[in-house]
C-alpha cells in the first residue's frame, strides 16, 4: 500500500483527543444514598464493569473513525500491474479522426466512441495535470498543452478528417508537444483503429513516453472504392466518344455482389453497370464519355457502398481544346503532305517554320512538334527541344539524308535514344505494326496482310542499346526500327530511321498508317495534367499558365472557401503548393486576373479505404520489449475507472470515509442503545 499524500499522517495525533477525554469525563463520581450499605458493594461493581466496557468501546469507534478519516485525506491506494508515479503529469491523448473511424461496432461510430474513451481519460487525471488533444489534423491549437476543462472542450470539437497520419508520426508530434511542459513525466494514449497501414511501431524507439494503446474495432471490415480512374487517351477530342476506365476494389474478405456504378457528366446521371467484385480483388469497367463541347468538363463516378463511404464517388476534370497545335519545322520548305494530313480535320492547328527562324519560347505552345530535312541540329536548338519533352511535349524527327550525325547523336544521347548510323542505300519493307502501342492502337480493325506498311531506299540504321528503353512501332523484317518511340521525362519523342523525302520513303503516301500516326502522336502528350488529385498527397499543381503582371497571384476556389496557394513562376508554366489548404473533395478553380483559368478535381487518400486493422495480439507482439502497454476494454466497461487504476492503483479513500461514518454511528448506537 502507498499513500498519495504521507504527510497527511501526521494527523493521526487527533487520535489523542478521545483518549483525553476518556481519561477525565468517564472519572467523574456521584454521590448515591442507600439505606442498606450492605447490598451498595455488590451494585457498584457489578455497574462499574458495564460501564468501563461502554466506554472502551465508545473509545474504540471514536478512535477508529478519526483515523479512517485521517487516511481518506492521505488517499492510500493499492498498485496493480505497474508502477504508479505520483506528481504532476504531462498527458498527450491521439484521437484518431480519420474517415475509416466511420466504421460502427455495436451501432456506434468509432470516432463516437473514440471521443468517449479520450473524455475518460481526461477525467481520470487530476485537475493539476496538463493535457494535450491531437488529432490527424495537426492544428495549431493542438500543439500546447492545456488544462483538463479546456482538453474536454477540445475533444468535443473533433470532426472526422481526410487526414491520416502514420502511427510513428503521431508518437513523435505528441513528445514535441509533451516536452513543452513542466513535468517530467509524459504519458501518451493513441485512441484508434490502429489500420496496417499506418502503424509503424518499428519507427519509433524512444523510451521517455509511456505509450498506452486503446485499439477499437469495428464489427465490420468490408469496404469498397473506387480506386482510380483514367482515359484511353491523353487528350480528349471535341465531338468525339472518349474511354473513362475505372477501377473498384475490394477491401474485404467477402465476394461483393450487385454493386452499381453510375456516372455524372453534363448535369446528366446513367448507371454504367451492376457488377460483382471478388473478396480481396478489383474489377475494371470502362465508360464511353460523348463530349459535344470545348472547355473545361466536370465528371462524377459513384457506386452504392456503407457504412464507409468517403472513398464511393471520384470525382474528375479535363479539358477540351479548341484546337491542338503542331510546329513543323524545315530547312528548305514546308512538307506539303504534312499540310494537307492536318488540314483534313480542323482540330489541328499547323503553323510551318523554318529551322534557321524559330522562336523557342513558343514551343511550350505546341502539343507535337515535327522536325524533317533539318542537316544539323544545333546546340541551342537541341537544349530546347530537350526542354520541351521534359516538360511533357511530343517530339517527330524524321533526319535528313545528308545529316550532320555528330549533331543529330550529340542530340539522341542527351534524351538517351538510340543513335543514327551511317546511312544506308538499301530496300527495307516495314514487317510489323506494334498494335499495343497507344499510337497504332485500335486504329484498325484488321492490321492483317492488306495493310500496306511503308517501303525505304535507304535508311539510318539505329544503335540497338537496351538502355535506351526504345518501343519500336514499325519494324522491318530484320527486327531493326524504322519508327521507335521513347519517354523522356513527362514527354515522347518518335525517332524516324529513314527521312521523309519521298525518294527515300514511301511513307508520307500510305494514308493509312501515315495520317492516324501523326494525329496519335499529337494526342499522346504526357503534358496533360491529371485528371484528379489526391488531398494530402498531390500537394503540388503544375499549370502552364503565367499571369501576364508580377504584381497578380493565382487564387483557388471552391467548395465555399478561397486561398491563395505559395506559387512559383519557371518561364511558361508555375508550380502550386497548396500546404494541406485543401480539406473537403469537391471542384476547384484556378482563379487568375478575376477569372477561371483551369478547373481542378481533388479526392480523398484512399489510404484509408483498407480497414484491415491489428488486432490486440498482433498489437502485443509489435510493441513486445518496448515501454508501450495496451488497454484492452469492452464497449461497457467502466473506462474513467480502469483509466484511475492504472495511472492511480487502487484508491482506497472512498472506502476510508465510509469506515468512518461507520464507526460512527456505531458510537451513536452505544450511547443511545446502552444503558448503564
Amino acid at each position: 500500500m502507498q499513500f498519495v499524500f504521507p504527510t497527511f499522517l501526521f494527523a493521526l495525533a487527533a487520535i489523542a483527543i478521545p483518549i483525553i477525554i476518556h481519561l477525565f469525563y468517564f472519572r467523574r463520581f456521584k454521590k448515591v444514598y442507600f439505606t442498606n450499605v450492605r447490598f451498595l458493594k455488590e451494585v457498584k461493581e457489578e455497574t462499574s464493569a458495564r460501564s468501563k466496557l461502554r466506554n472502551l468501546l465508545v473509545l474504540l469507534m471514536r478512535c477508529l473513525a478519526i483515523a479512517f478519516l485521517v487516511f481518506a485525506f492521505v488517499q492510500p491506494f493499492l498498485q496493480r500491474d505497474k508502477t504508479v508515479n505520483l506528481g504532476e503529469k504531462s498527458v498527450s491523448v491521439f484521437v484518431d479522426n480519420s474517415f475509416s473511424m466511420n466504421a460502427v461496432n455495436d451501432e456506434i461510430p468509432l470516432l463516437t466512441i473514440a471521443k468517449d474513451r479520450a473524455r475518460a481519460i481526461v477525467e481520470a487525471y487530476g485537475a493539476g495535470d496538463r493535457f494535450q488533444i491531437l488529432t490527424n489534423d495537426f492544428e495549431g491549437r493542438h500543439q500546447r498543452l492545456l488544462s483538463q476543462e479546456d482538453a474536454l472542450g477540445l475533444i468535443d470539437e473533433i470532426d472526422p478528417s481526410p487526414a491520416v497520419r502514420k502511427i510513428s508520426s503521431v508518437l513523435n508530434r505528441q513528445k514535441q508537444t509533451l516536452e513543452t511542459g513542466t513535468s517530467d513525466q509524459w504519458v501518451s494514449y493513441l485512441v484508434t483503429d490502429f489500420q496496417e497501414n499506418i502503424t509503424d511501431f518499428e519507427n519509433w524507439q524512444d523510451t521517455s513516453v509511456e505509450v498506452n494503446l486503446i485499439p477499437l474495432q469495428s464489427v465490420r471490415e468490408q469496404n469498397l472504392s473506387i480506386d482510380s480512374a483514367w482515359f484511353e487517351s491523353p487528350v480528349q477530342m471535341f465531338n468525339q466518344n472518349s474511354r473513362l476506365f475505372v477501377r473498384i476494389k475490394n477491401w474485404s474478405e467477402q465476394d461483393a455482389e450487385n454493386i452499381r456504378l453510375s456516372f455524372r457528366h453534363e448535369g446528366q446521371t446513367k448507371p454504367v453497370g451492376t457488377f460483382s467484385v471478388p473478396a480481396g480483388g478489383s474489377v475494371q469497367d470502362t465508360v464511353n464519355v460523348t463530349i459535344l463541347r470545348t472547355g473545361w468538363h466536370e465528371a462524377e463516378l459513384e457506386l452504392t457502398d456503407y457504412p464507409v463511404q468517403f472513398d464511393d464517388r471520384y470525382l474528375l476534370t479535363f479539358e477540351v481544346a479548341e484546337k491542338i497545335n503542331v510546329l513543323e519545322v524545315y530547312d528548305a520548305q514546308p512538307n506539303a503532305f504534312l499540310e494537307r494530313a492536318f488540314g483534313g480535320m480542323g482540330y489541328f492547328d499547323l503553323t510551318s517554320r523554318p529551322g534557321k527562324n524559330l522562336d523557342y519560347s513558343s514551343f511550350p505552345g505546341y502539343q507535337l512538334i515535327i522536325l524533317h530535312g533539318l542537316p544539323s541540329i544545333s546546340s541551342g536548338l537541341a537544349f530546347e527541344l530537350e526542354q520541351y519533352l521534359e516538360n511533357g511535349g511530343n517530339l517527330l524527327v524524321f533526319p535528313d539524308r545528308n545529316a550532320n550525325l555528330d549533331s543529330y547523336n550529340a542530340f539522341l544521347q542527351s534524351l538517351p535514344a538510340n543513335e543514327l548510323q551511317s546511312f544506308s542505300e538499301t530496300v527495307r519493307t516495314g514487317a510489323t505494326l506494334n498494335t499495343q502501342a497507344f499510337v497504332f492502337r485500335e486504329v484498325f480493325e484488321n492490321a492483317g496482310s492488306n495493310l500496306k506498311l511503308p517501303v525505304t531506299q535507304g535508311n539510318f540504321p539505329l544503335t540497338r542499346y537496351g538502355s535506351r528503353a526504345e518501343e519500336a512501332l514499325i519494324t522491318y523484317r530484320d527486327g531493326s526500327t524504322f519508327l521507335g518511340q521513347y519517354r523522356v521525362d513527362q514527354g515522347h519523342f518518335f525517332l524516324c530511321s529513314a527521312p521523309l523525302d519521298p525518294d527515300y520513303s514511301n511513307l508520307i503516301r500510305s494514308g493509312e498508317i501515315f495520317v492516324p500516326m501523326l494525329y496519335r502522336t499529337a494526342l499522346s502528350s504526357g503534358r496533360t495534367r491529371p485528371i484528379a488529385y489526391t488531398i494530402g498527397r498531390d500537394e503540388v499543381i503544375e499549370v502552364q499558365s503565367a499571369l501576364s503582371s508580377s504584381d497578380d497571384v493565382f487564387k483557388i476556389a471552391g467548395n465555399d472557401q478561397e486561398f491563395i496557394p505559395e506559387q512559383r513562376k519557371f518561364g511558361p508554366k508555375t508550380i502550386l503548393d497548396v500546404h494541406n489548404q485543401i480539406e473537403r473533395s469537391g471542384f476547384y478553380n484556378l482563379v487568375g486576373e478575376e477569372e477561371a483559368i483551369e478547373r481542378f478535381a481533388f479526392n480523398y487518400d484512399r489510404r484509408e479505404s483498407d480497414l484491415k486493422c491489428y488486432r490486440v495480439s498482433d498489437l502485443e507482439d509489435q510493441t513486445a520489449g518496448g515501454k508501450i502497454s495496451i488497454v484492452d476494454a469492452s464497449l461497457r466497461a467502466d473506462f474513467s475507472s480502469l483509466i484511475g487504476e492504472r495511472n492511480q492503483g487502487v484508491s482506497l479513500w472512498r472506502w476510508c470515509i465510509i469506515l468512518a461514518l461507520i464507526f460512527l454511528a456505531l458510537e451513536a448506537l452505544i450511547l443511545r442503545l446502552w444503558k448503564v
